[in-house]
């Protein structure tokens, strides 16, 4: 609406609607960045969980893997390593958080049994496989939470900017052009009584 509108009770009408539509759009995007904080909150607490678990893990690991190079040589692991099949499961959907969308990871977690022979192994390179496996499945894990935590946050910042300008830019003109043209329309029936008054008094005297 034209913030120099004539002041008319029509247009005190469509200001003070507007004035209320700002408002309630302000309580709407200050409702959804509350939820999209509360969200990425949670998603950072669940990151850094994983974080942890895989920085033990692959410690574990590791250390495993160190064992067999010791008790098997090097090259012979490295020739082992290679029987372990590529990941080909995963994949990726979308679900939506208040109109962000953030990836959805999906893949099989299955139980890989080796491809190697038992007999000729140490049980220090099964540990190190088992090991680097739930590495794998915890950085698909992780990946996932980041990416949602980041698109998040980009989400939060637009929100932000949108209420901010709602209650610091909008809100306040509409606020003031209602009160202006209320104002103005006060002071023209004001005038319009004292006119008539004045009509009244020359009629009758």
């Amino acid at each position: 609406m034209n913030l120099n509108a004539v002041p008319t009770k029509g247009n005190l009408i469509v200001a003070k609607n507007s004035l209320k539509l700002a408002r309630q759009g302000f309580d709407l995007m200050d409702k959804k960045r509350n939820i999209l904080i509360r969200e990425i909150m949670e998603l950072n607490e669940e990151a850094k969980a994983i974080q942890s678990e895989i920085d033990q893990t692959f410690t574990q690991a590791y250390r495993a893997l160190e064992e067999a190079n010791i008790q098997m040589g090097i090259s012979n692991v490295e020739d082992y390593a290679f029987t372990i099949p590529l990941e080909d499961s995963i994949k990726i959907k979308v679900r939506s958080i208040m109109g962000t969308e953030i990836p959805l990871v999906e893949h099989e977690c299955r139980e890989e049994t080796p491809d190697y022979s038992f007999a000729d192994t140490k049980e220090s390179l099964d540990e190190a496989q088992a090991c680097f496996k739930k590495v794998k499945d915890l950085v698909i894990r992780l990946s996932s939470v980041e990416t949602s935590a980041y698109r998040l946050a980009i989400n939060i910042k637009k929100t932000q900017k949108r209420a901010n300008a709602l209650k610091n830019i909008t809100i306040p003109n509409y606020a003031s052009l209602s009160k202006s043209i209320a104002d103005a329309l006060e002071e023209k029936d004001r005038e319009e009584f004292t006119r008539l008054k004045v009509i009244k008094e020359r009629l009758y005297h």
